[in-house]
C-alpha cells in the first residue's frame, strides 16, 4: 500500500500552495512493522515552519511537540511492550490489531476502531491474515519526554 502525502503552504505572494506532495514508503523498524512518517511538530501550540518533518530523527513521539504517523503490522508482527509520554489517537483504518494491557486486558480492533492511548503500557499485536492499517496521532504530555523506537 502507497500512502501520498500532500503538504500546503503559502508562497513568497502569499496564496496558499502545495509546497510538498510525494509519496511516503513505508520505514523497517522491527519484523513485521512499517513507520509511515507523515508529519511532525516541534511545538504545542504548532509553530509554522518551512522544515518537512520527515527529514527529521523521529522516534515514537516528540516532547513539547506532535507526530502524525500511519503504521503498518503484518500478521505475527514482533511484539514491543512500551509507554509514550502522549496522549495518542489511534485509528484502525484496514485489517485488524489487538491491544493489549498489563492487567491482561485486550481490546480488538477493526476498521473504525478509536482508541485513545493515555501514556499506558500497550503492545499491538496481529494476529489476523491481512496488514493491518492504523493511523497515529500522539500529543506530547506537559513536561514530556522523546520517545525512541
Amino acid at each position: 500500500m502507497k500512502f501520498r502525502r500532500v503538504v500546503t503552504g503559502v508562497n513568497k505572494e502569499g496564496k496558499s500552495c502545495i509546497k510538498w506532495d510525494s509519496n511516503i514508503e513505508p520505514i523497517p523498524m522491527r519484523p513485521g512493522f512499517g513507520n509511515i512518517p507523515m508529519w511532525a511538530t516541534k511545538k504545542l501550540p504548532v509553530e509554522m515552519t518551512e522544515e518537512d518533518p520527515n527529514t527529521w530523527e523521529l522516534g515514537t513521539s516528540l516532547a513539547g511537540g506532535s507526530v502524525f504517523r500511519l503504521a503498518k503490522y503484518e500478521p505475527g508482527v514482533a511484539k514491543r511492550w512500551h509507554v509514550t509520554d502522549s496522549v495518542d489517537y489511534a485509528i484502525c483504518l484496514a485489517g485488524e490489531l489487538w491491544m493489549q494491557l498489563d492487567t491482561g486486558e485486550e481490546v480488538h480492533l477493526t476498521p473504525g476502531t478509536v482508541i485513545i492511548q493515555r501514556a499506558t503500557n500497550h503492545n499491538w499485536e496481529n494476529r489476523g491474515k491481512e496488514p493491518c492499517i492504523m493511523a497515529y496521532v500522539l500529543l506530547a504530555t506537559e513536561g514530556a519526554k522523546t520517545t525512541g523506537w
